[in-house]
C-alpha cells in the first residue's frame, strides 16, 4: 500500500472513531431516525446509511421508527420509541434557510417533542436571514434536551452564539461507510458539478474534453424495486413493522452504490459536492474541489480532511481540471 492510501485509511478510521465517540453518550436501544432523504441525491443517502451503521454498532439495534419529512406521525413515534429513547434527526447540509422544508420540519419536531431527547446528527449550518436564525433559536430554547452536532468551525461558532443547547464538532456520518476498492477506470477525469442552488460554477460551463455529470438523476423504477425488496425482506422476517425502515435502507443503499459506480469510472475527479469529496476519499481517488455556494466543502476540509494527499482545493475550474488531468496521468502510470 502506498503512503498516500495508508494516510487516507488512517484518516477514515480516525474520523469514524470520532463519530462513535461523539454519538456514544446518546445511544439508546430504542431510538428513532427521522427525515429520510427520499430523493436522488447520493450524498444524503450516504449519510443515512452511515447513520444506520453507526447506530447499529453502538446499540446493536435497528431504529424503532423512521420517517421522511412528509409522513411523520407523532403518535406512531411515541408508540414505537420508549420515553427514554433518543430521537435522531438525519444529518447533512440543510440546517438553515437554503432548504426551508427540512428546516421547518426540524423545528416542528423540536417543538412537538419537548419531552424527548433529540440529537441533530452532523450538519453544516448556513443562514441568509437573521430573522430565521431567531426563529430556530426560539424552537431550540424551548427544548430541555436538544444536542446539535455540526461539521465545521463556522457552524460551531454560529450555533454557540445563537442556540441554547449542547453543540459538538463532528465529522460527516458517511465516513462510517468505510474504504471501498474502485473498479477499473473507464476515463481519465470526471467533473461532478452541482446543478442545484448550491453550485459553485455557471451551469453553462463545460470543461473541454471532460465528462460533466451530477448525481441527481436516477432510474426511479430501480429505486421502487429496491424499496419493494426491502419491504418484502421485513415481511419474510416476520417484522412488518420494519417494512418502511427496510424499504428506506434499500433505496439509500441503491443510491450509494450508484454513486460509487459513477465516481469509480474515472482516474481523477473534479467536484463542488461535499459527498463527492467524501466518497472519492473512500474510493482512494485523487480529486480537486471547488467550494459550493457558501463554502461548505472548504469549511469541512479545514475541520477534518484537508490533510489528505488525495485532494486539493482549487481556486477556479481551470486549475481544478488541470490538476485532475495530471493526477489521472500519474495514476495511470503508477
Amino acid at each position: 500500500m502506498n503512503a498516500g492510501l495508508k494516510s487516507v485509511n488512517d484518516l477514515i478510521a480516525r474520523l469514524e472513531a470520532h463519530l462513535l465517540d461523539v454519538l456514544s453518550p446518546h445511544s439508546t436501544s430504542s431510538f428513532a431516525l427521522i427525515d429520510f432523504p427520499n430523493h436522488a441525491n447520493v450524498g444524503d443517502s450516504a449519510i443515512w446509511i452511515g447513520e444506520l451503521q453507526l447506530l447499529r454498532r453502538l446499540t446493536g439495534a435497528n431504529p424503532d421508527y423512521v420517517c421522511a419529512f412528509h409522513n411523520f406521525d407523532e403518535q406512531e413515534l411515541r408508540a414505537a420509541v420508549v420515553p427514554e429513547g433518543t430521537i435522531f434527526l438525519h444529518g447533512g447540509g440543510n440546517f438553515g434557510d437554503i432548504w426551508n422544508h427540512h428546516q421547518t420540519f426540524r423545528e416542528d419536531v423540536i417543538q412537538r417533542l419537548r419531552d424527548r431527547k433529540i440529537v441533530q446528527l452532523p450538519q453544516s449550518i448556513h443562514y441568509t436571514d437573521a430573522a430565521r436564525i431567531a426563529q430556530t433559536a426560539r424552537a431550540i430554547a424551548g427544548h430541555p434536551d436538544f444536542t446539535l452536532l455540526v461539521r465545521d468551525e463556522p457552524s460551531l461558532k454560529l450555533a454557540q452564539r445563537h442556540f441554547d443547547c449542547a453543540v459538538h464538532l463532528c465529522p460527516d456520518s458517511a465516513f462510517a461507510l468505510g474504504r471501498r476498492r474502485p473498479p477499473p477506470p473507464a476515463m481519465d477525469v470526471l467533473a461532478m458539478l452541482r446543478t442545484d442552488r448550491e453550485r459553485a460554477t455557471s451551469s453553462a460551463w463545460r470543461p473541454m474534453g471532460l465528462a460533466v455529470e451530477d448525481w441527481l438523476l436516477e432510474d426511479t423504477g430501480a429505486v421502487r424495486r429496491a424499496k419493494a425488496a426491502g419491504a418484502l425482506q421485513a415481511w419474510v422476517r416476520l417484522s412488518p413493522a420494519n417494512a418502511r425502515a427496510r424499504s428506506y435502507e434499500a433505496a439509500a443503499r441503491h443510491r450509494v452504490e450508484r454513486g460509487f459506480r459513477q465516481l469509480g469510472r474515472a482516474r481523477a475527479i473534479v467536484t463542488d459536492r461535499l459527498h463527492v469529496h467524501i466518497l472519492s476519499l473512500l474510493l482512494g481517488l485523487p480529486h480537486a474541489v471547488l467550494d459550493n455556494q457558501y463554502g461548505k466543502i472548504g469549511r469541512f476540509m479545514e475541520a477534518f480532511t484537508g490533510e489528505s494527499p488525495l485532494v486539493i482545493r482549487a481556486a477556479d475550474i481551470e486549475m481544478a481540471a488541470d490538476w485532475a488531468r495530471r493526477a489521472a496521468r500519474a495514476r495511470q502510470a503508477a
